[in-house]
């Protein structure tokens, strides 16, 4: 894991007393609400429907035990006892205090940790793979080059006026688990022909209320050339992005306005200004970076099939739990375990005070002291041993994280909504969990296989819902909640957007309209497909025809 220097502490620390003379400027009545507003946004403050948020920074997910006993006793002191995980790795606090905010970025501080660019018109958290540095497909461990962009683009004077907010993602294995597809630029680590490491690049990608995809504009830049190149990128943004409409002010807007071809030209042509020039990066600071990311001190084992087998056949709901929430490592006798925050009757993502300090513990225990927030909003310990899955299960069975449900129905990602959200049209915690409880039957859910099911409150798509393979959005009709359905979105590889199925569903019937779609897919799918590509084969008619036939 990146740990900080003298440089990166400092930095910090003077960001932290900055910020609190700024909130006692603002509580002394010397700075209006609209001077202080975009002073809070750079340290992760939002003021949300009840009370301030406060978005705290977890580059690309990774979290030492350290950092989470401190996220535990934060989430104790000074807010209602849980955390939120969010789809970009961060952890958010829902009621902290206004004037308190200035100790818990204090205490964020002494475990290298901060809120700073998690909002506001910036680059935020790049983000990645949960398995890097793990995972068998891999090509090369993203984690570095997450680093070295985020400390390039941290206080980059540059890009902190951006038109609007910035997201970057990176892959570096053959799936796709980053979603770069719908990213604002998306890299994808990838070999030449003459064995060279670059990245493919991406750009324009991006959901809220435009959803697109996004468009190669390059397919090979050398590794020292990334931050270049991404410089010129932003460059070309920060000069033609819209800034006159905030719903066109995304680089999807411009990429679509200039075509991805003349875009490619704008960034080629900036980048000539560019190239060789202060940014290009040395392999004395890609291995300065690297060092913090090389393998833990793995135990020389083997893989244990024979044992796991017998675990199996003698706890079924172990051989279930390991069948969905556990994935193939790279070294033997491992595995990495994702810890579902999906129990039914529990929000989406949310994380109680014990649990933190629960997951400090196992992550102590069982997989070198670090754990990892995922897209998904779950968390996943990367390194633990085969032989000690079993120990594992019955323990976490107690802390409610057992839940074998990873990739299925239930494990669906979705906003805050309209219980928190001040942008919300509509709730969507109720509405997830309603599902989670017509499909709480484990064995049904097993037969229904991989699905992505994502719920958005509104229109800026926090919940990812048009790249869920069903999509739920939430919409004001009249001042009555009520919810749109997408069928056939994907993120990974080959990513797609959803098509809106039809006119929309009063809140109650959400669970039987699910149902419904759930049903077509049962009784028209072939043995190995996927609800997706089910849905790709059939296309959207016959789940139209059961969905809107007794609804009139």
């Amino acid at each position: 894991m990146y740990l900080y220097d003298h440089y990166d502490q400092q930095i910090v620390n003077e960001r932290v007393a900055q910020f609190r003379d700024q909130t006692r400027r603002y509580f002394a009545g010397e700075l209006t609400e609209d001077e202080f507003l975009p002073l809070r946004l750079q340290n992760g403050l939002y003021v949300q429907r009840h009370a301030p948020m406060l978005r705290i920074a977890v580059p690309y997910g990774l979290l030492s035990s350290t950092q989470l006993r401190m996220l535990a006793h934060i989430t104790r002191k000074y807010d209602k006892g849980y955390a939120h995980v969010t789809t970009r790795t961060n952890m958010q606090l829902n009621w902290p205090k206004l004037e308190q905010v200035p100790d818990i970025l204090q205490d964020l501080a002494s475990v290298q940790m901060h809120a700073i660019q998690t909002s506001g018109n910036c680059i935020r958290n790049t983000t990645t793979d949960q398995f890097a540095g793990v995972a068998r497909d891999e090509l090369v461990d993203p984690r570095p080059w997450c680093e070295l962009i985020r400390q390039w683009s941290t206080f980059h004077p540059e890009f902190a006026r951006l038109p609007r907010k910035f997201k970057i993602a990176v892959n570096g294995c053959v799936n796709d688990r980053a979603a770069i597809e719908v990213h604002d630029i998306g890299l994808e680590a990838v070999n030449s022909s003459e064995g060279e490491l670059g990245f493919r690049v991406l750009v324009g990608g991006g959901l809220g209320r435009t959803p697109m995809l996004a468009s190669v504009i390059n397919e090979f830049i050398p590794w020292p050339h990334l931050l270049s190149y991404l410089e010129a990128i932003l460059r070309v943004y920060n000069r033609f992005g819209r800034r006159d409409n905030k719903f066109k002010a995304r680089i999807k807007i411009l990429v679509k306005a200039l075509t991805p071809e003349g875009f490619a030209e704008k960034v080629a042509e900036e980048w000539q200004h560019l190239k060789d020039g202060p940014s290009t990066l040395t392999d004395t600071e890609v291995q300065r970076v690297s060092q913090y990311f090389t393998a833990p001190d793995y135990l020389p084992l083997n893989d244990a099939p024979e044992l796991l087998a017998e675990q199996d056949a003698q706890y079924p709901g172990f051989a279930r739990w390991r069948s969905r929430n556990t994935t193939a490592h790279k070294q033997p006798g491992y595995v990495a375990v994702t810890l579902s925050l999906k129990k039914t009757g529990v929000p989406t993502g949310d994380v109680s005070e014990a649990q933190l300090d629960a997951i400090a513990d196992l992550a102590d225990r069982y997989s070198f002291s670090e754990a990892r927030n995922t897209h998904e909003q779950n968390i996943v310990l990367a390194d633990v041993e085969q032989t000690k899955l079993l120990q594992l299960w019955l323990e976490i069975r107690e802390l409610g994280f057992a839940t074998p449900n990873i990739g299925l129905l239930s494990d669906i990602i979705c906003c805050p909504g309209g219980d928190f959200c001040a942008l919300a049209n509509a709730k969507s915690i109720p509405v997830a969990e309603a599902i989670q409880q017509r499909f709480a039957d484990l064995d049904y859910l097993f037969d229904i296989g991989d699905l992505d099911l994502n719920i958005s409150g509104c229109m800026n798509a926090c919940g990812h819902h048009h790249v869920g393979h069903i999509g739920i959005l939430g919409v004001d009709k009249k001042g009555e909640e009520f919810y749109q359905v997408s069928l056939g979105g994907n993120s990974g590889r080959n990513a797609s957007l959803g098509s809106i199925l039809g006119p929309s569903f009063a809140q109650d019937t959400m669970p039987d309209v699910i149902n419904k779609i759930i049903d077509v897919y049962i009784e028209q799918r072939t043995a190995e497909e996927r609800f997706i590509d089910t849905y790709q084969r059939i296309g959207a008619q016959p789940f139209k025809e059961r969905v809107y036939a007794s609804h009139h």
